[in-house]
């Protein structure tokens, strides 16, 4: 049985408004599976979340881990959720430390018997706060050939969360792939310094159409709703959203979270983890990511082309380069 703690829902609200703790004896533990507490500043259905998460609950599906977790939980509030799961016994702790770095760090070096494992732009810190990123700049440069090879317009908008490197390396990769095929394309670049305003990610994406754009790259949900309204073709991002815009999504650049959280529950188990960064495994070698697309509206010369390319990256062939400068419009 599965005990997910949701902050910032139904029953909690009273209890949080109180600043009480999240469960007052704290969760009832499995004797034998390794105790796990992840922290997500969005719901666990935003893409980047969710990856986690569910290869999180397939950890706990298996009997690996006994698995809680905490969703909508702000900046200001996510140390002392750290805290709390501190204090309620747990091994490893899970979650995004981009916008809580100091907190973050502060709370794992008070509690050295604890494993740390933190999306973070920062290096890892000694002894237990292990860092991880979401590495997926190799199938984002594929999707971006994709895209080279298809606009007919020569004009491609992208839509980003926030200008940081873990959202600019995916953007400046997939520009990269899309010049490789194509030095002719032209970016439009925004950001609605948001993870989760689809409202606002699709208003930026109808002002990139009514520019010209005729594909989008869609780093936010929200893109390729406009995408879809307008007729063009999107670029998904972390997730395949394919089933839920059927002729929209040209190809997606996806995130399997499987290689990493298997791999730090194993180095927990085996008192083997160390202050490391495990972004790695979001490499498309150890199978922590991939392109998918759609054959019909990729097109042959464009399939084989990106087949080609992604043979050479897995054999060490071809590396795409990681850029996380701030990518610009070049219109």
């Amino acid at each position: 049985m599965q005990r997910h703690l949701k902050l910032g829902r139904r029953s909690l609200l009273a209890a949080l408004a109180l600043g009480t703790a999240l469960v007052a004896a704290g969760p009832a533990w499995a004797q034998d599976a390794l105790k796990v507490a992840a922290i997500w500043t969005v719901p666990v259905e935003q893409q980047w979340a969710s990856r986690l998460h569910n290869a999180l609950v397939a950890a706990e599906e298996r009997g690996e881990i006994d698995y809680v977790f905490s969703e909508n939980i702000s900046n200001t509030d996510y140390e002392r959720v750290m805290r709390e799961y501190a204090e309620q016994g747990v091994e490893l702790m899970v979650g995004e430390a981009f916008g809580v770095e100091r907190p973050a760090r502060a709370v794992a070096a008070d509690y050295p018997e604890i494993d740390f494992l933190m999306g973070s732009s920062l290096p890892p810190a000694e002894p237990n706060f292990a860092t991880f990123d979401n590495f997926i700049h190799e199938p984002s440069y594929l999707s971006g050939m994709i895209a080279g090879m298809n606009t007919e317009t020569n004009v491609v908008g992208m839509v980003g969360g926030y200008a940081i490197p873990e959202v600019n390396r995916l953007m400046n990769a997939f520009m990269e792939g899309a010049l490789s095929v194509n030095p002719d394309v032209r970016f439009s670049v925004s950001f609605i310094n948001s993870w989760y305003d689809p409202p606002k990610a699709k208003e930026a994406a109808f002002a990139m159409i009514d520019a010209g754009a005729d594909i989008l790259y869609a780093e936010r949900f929200g893109v390729s709703d406009a995408a879809k309204e307008r007729g063009v073709l999107a670029i998904g991002n972390v997730i395949d959203t394919a089933a839920d815009y059927p002729g929209t999504i040209l190809a997606s650049a996806l995130w399997h979270g499987e290689p990493m959280i298997d791999m730090a529950i194993a180095d927990v188990k085996a008192d083997t983890f160390t202050a490391s960064d495990y972004g790695i495994y979001a490499f498309m070698e150890h199978g922590g990511s991939s392109l998918v697309f759609d054959a019909e509206l990729a097109g042959e010369e464009a399939i084989a082309a990106v087949q080609a390319r992604q043979d050479e990256i897995l054999s060490g062939a071809f590396t795409v380069e990681i850029d996380d400068a701030e990518p610009a419009s070049n219109m």
